[in-house]
Order: structure tokens, then sequence, then C-alpha cells
């Protein structure tokens, strides 16, 4: 049989730094750019993308949704889903993933027919309970990262000299240390080449920054210093090589691209990450050709393209896999911390209102009789606009970066929605006057506290 590689371009349209004028730009130069190149090959990918995603999508360049629907419909694209809202779900309470994570399935469901199976967590941020929200949620799968997998091995931490800080942005040009130490190790390229069950029965697949960070760079044509010559063919090609030789050792399949979309077709976040420029999205059309000459270079190689579902129902050694409880809480892809986005001074501001908010939810529905499967409509459209700003783009990335400040005043736009909603969920219900449970009024205040606080910082690029 031939070696199965999965290509898994995932979808963001609330990244940090893209400005709302300029979405739609994106989903024209880099979503559809993608779903063109899989429809004029013999091609299959995975697409993730965030609720909202999709549903701007459909607002704003209906065309694109209707490619994206097509090449699903053909099984050419499995969707894949995330919450609705691109937020750190081991950051914020479970209650809140959960609510987040089913309304993105409503959401794929209305636009494009399907609800998918598969899921995938942003920036891979971990706690114990990220296999138990999105199992609740109703998906049967999750695709995790093996680097922070590979990382809970003291051996392996030992041996590459990585640690974790919540001041660092990530390792993620370190990364390559891991695949140096676990190369000829099948015990350890078998969380890599396989599917493995979490002790809770939510299947998993693992995708690792030692192949995905030589494809973005090669995929951005830069060397920035960082070496002589950019990334060639022949440098994938031996890649591609050397992990047929370890997937015939140890498993079935690779998933060596489970990155952004934005950066086919774009440079995204690329400079920003890299090297702290002010360069945000600018156009980058080769980066579409050297995406086709990536999964061309696959077929020629002998792999076979394979969607996760396909992997998971094809494979014959899905075995248990308890690890997954020894990945430190707080870290997350790149080898850096979920707990980094939590302690940028956006967040230490914005964090501690909106939990207020979700209480203020809880306390109202419980006096309602409700819980946050029961709410009204009021409240279930409070729980949306809290998710909404917890988004965490407005909360990323750490000095001397920054987010944009549109990315702030939209989470801030979002507390007001909430606080409003709770409000009128209040009078409608006939309680506006049990102000002990929540005052809408002096959490008003509270929120435009923190709207002058947060206004009068001067953002990176500014």
């Amino acid at each position: 049989m031939k070696p199965k590689i999965i290509f898994m371009p995932h979808a963001n349209i609330q990244y940090s730094q893209l400005e709302p004028e300029r979405r739609q730009w994106v989903m024209k130069n880099c979503y559809e750019k993608l779903f063109d190149v899989i429809d004029g090959g013999d091609y299959k990918i995975a697409f993730e993308a965030s609720g909202i995603t999709i549903e701007e999508i459909a607002k704003q360049a209906p065309e694109v949704l209707e490619k994206l629907k097509k090449l699903v419909a053909q099984g050419k694209v499995e969707p894949v889903s995330s919450p609705y809202i691109h937020f750190m779900l081991s950051n914020i309470p479970p209650e809140v993933c959960v609510h987040s994570l089913k309304h993105a399935l409503d959401t794929w469901e209305k636009y494009i027919g399907v609800r998918p199976k598969v899921g995938w967590n942003p920036e891979c941020g971990w706690a114990s309970y990220i296999t138990d929200v999105y199992k609740e949620a109703g998906f049967e799968s999750l695709v995790m990262d093996a680097d922070s997998l590979m990382l809970s091995f003291g051996e392996i931490r030992e041996a590459t000299g990585l640690s974790y800080d919540v001041a660092g942005h990530s390792n993620k040009n370190h990364l390559f240390k891991i695949e140096e130490y676990i190369k000829d190790k099948p015990e350890f390229l078998k969380y890599i080449t396989n599917p493995s069950v979490a002790p809770n029965g939510l299947k998993m697949i693992f995708r690792s920054d030692c192949m995905a960070n030589l494809l973005l760079w090669y995929l951005m044509g830069a060397t920035e210093g960082m070496r002589d010559e950019p990334i060639n063919i022949d440098e994938i090609k031996k890649m591609l090589a050397n992990w047929q030789e370890r997937i015939a050792q140890s498993g079935s399949f690779i998933m060596p691209y489970a990155e952004d979309a934005e950066y086919i077709g774009s440079s995204a976040y690329f400079y920003v990450k890299q090297f702290n420029q002010a360069r945000f999205f600018e156009s980058e059309p080769d980066s579409v050709t050297r995406f086709k000459e990536i999964l061309d270079l696959a077929k020629d190689a002998g792999y076979e393209f394979a969607t996760p579902s396909e992997v998971i129902a094809n494979s014959d050694n899905i075995f248990e896999n308890d690890i997954i409880d020894c990945i430190e809480n707080g870290v997350a892809w790149h080898g850096g911390t979920a707990k980094a986005w939590a302690n940028t001074e956006y967040s230490r501001i914005m964090d501690p209102v909106c939990l207020s908010i979700l209480n203020g939810v809880k306390e109202v529905a419980q006096k309602l009789g409700r819980d946050l499967n029961s709410l009204d409509i009021d409240l279930d459209n409070a729980m949306k606009a809290l998710a909404s700003a917890w988004v965490s783009d407005s909360r990323w990335p750490p000095a001397p970066t920054s987010p944009g400040r549109f990315n702030v005043r939209e989470s801030l736009d979002d507390m007001y929605k909430a606080n409003d909603a709770i409000k009128a969920s209040m009078e409608k219900n006939g309680i506006a006057n049990l102000r002990a449970l929540y005052s809408p009024d002096l959490m008003k205040t509270q929120i435009r506290a923190i709207d002058e606080k947060l206004m009068n910082i001067k953002y990176f690029g500014e």
C-alpha cells in the first residue's frame, strides 16, 4: 500500500493585523486560489475553517464558498471545524468552548451542507479537557500537535534542550531537533505516522513542525538572514523521502502541512512572527504555485493523498494513547505556550471582564431554570458575543509587536453586545430588578473603563 499524506490548510479570517477591509482580499487571493488548485488536479486535502470564517466567506465572497461546497461534495476536500471563534480553548472555561464548537458545526452545516467529524484546536493550546469538549460537541476525531506530545517525554526535552516560557513566542525554528532525535526511533515515530485514540474514545492524528516549518519557508521563498538561499525543491524531496522510510518502519501516513491557509497566496503573519516586522498579508502569488509543486512532489514520490477520516478508517493500528495526559498544561504548537496568549497586557485587561460576563450569563440562566444547553435567545446571543470577545487575535502577540487596534476594538464591541443581551433577557423575563444576579449598567461602566485604557495604547505599526 502507498503511504498516505494529508495536507490541511486552515483558515482564520479574524487574524491579528488582518484589517477588516482586507479580509475579502484574503478570501479571493488565498482561499479561492487554493480551491482552484485542488479543483484543477488529482488532489485531495482537508480544509479547516472557524465558523465565522465560513460565514464571512458566504457574505463577502459567495463564489468562493460555492467552490468549497463543490469540492466537499466531490470528496476532494474534507471539512474540518474548530470553534466558531478562533480562540485559545485552554485559556477559557470549557463550557464556552463547547458552546462555540457546536455553533461552528451548525454554521458548516448551514452553509456547506455537512457537519464535520474532524476537529482542529486553534494553536493547539493544551489542557486536560480539550479532548472532552470536542467529544461533547460531537466530533469523532481531532488533529493534534506532535511536537507538544514529543516534548512531554523527558528524554526528548533533555536531548533537544527545548523549554517552555510564557514570555516566548515559540521554538518554531528549533523543532527540527525533535526530528533529529526521533528519526530512527519507531517508538516515537508511531505517534506521527498512526492514528491513536484518547482515553475518552476521541480519535487523534498528529501534525508536526518538523515537516510543516520546512514547507512554510519554501512557500515564502524567504531567507531573511536565516540562511544564504531559500529552501529548494531538492530539500522538499529529501524530506518526503525520509518520511517514507519512517512510515515504512512505524505506520501508514504523515501530515506535513497543517498550517495557515493564508500562507498560500499571501505572506500572512510570516514577517511579524519571524522578524517583528510590520509587514502583514502582502501578496505572495508564487506561494500558490509552490503549494501546487509540493502536492505534485508528494504524488511523484509515491504518496497517496488522503483525508484525516480516510486515514483513520483505513488504519489497522489505532492504539490507545494516554501520553496526551502528560502534555504540559498551557503549551501550544510551535513549541510555544497558550499561556503566552493569556499573559499579554490585552488578555490581563480583557479576560477578567469576560469572566464576569460569563458568570452573569450563568447566574441569570440559573434563575430562569435554564442551563447553557437551554438558553433563551438573548442569553444565547450573549454567549456568542462573549465567545467572540475572547478571540485570540485581539490578545496576540506580546511586545514588541501587538494585535491590531481593530482586533481589540472588535473584542470590546462584543463585550458591550454580550452585556446588552443579558440585560435584554433580564428585562423580558421580568427580573431586571434582581441586580444582585447581574448589573448590566455597572458592567457597562467596567467595559467602558477598559475600553478607554486599551484604546489609549499605541499599537504595533501605528
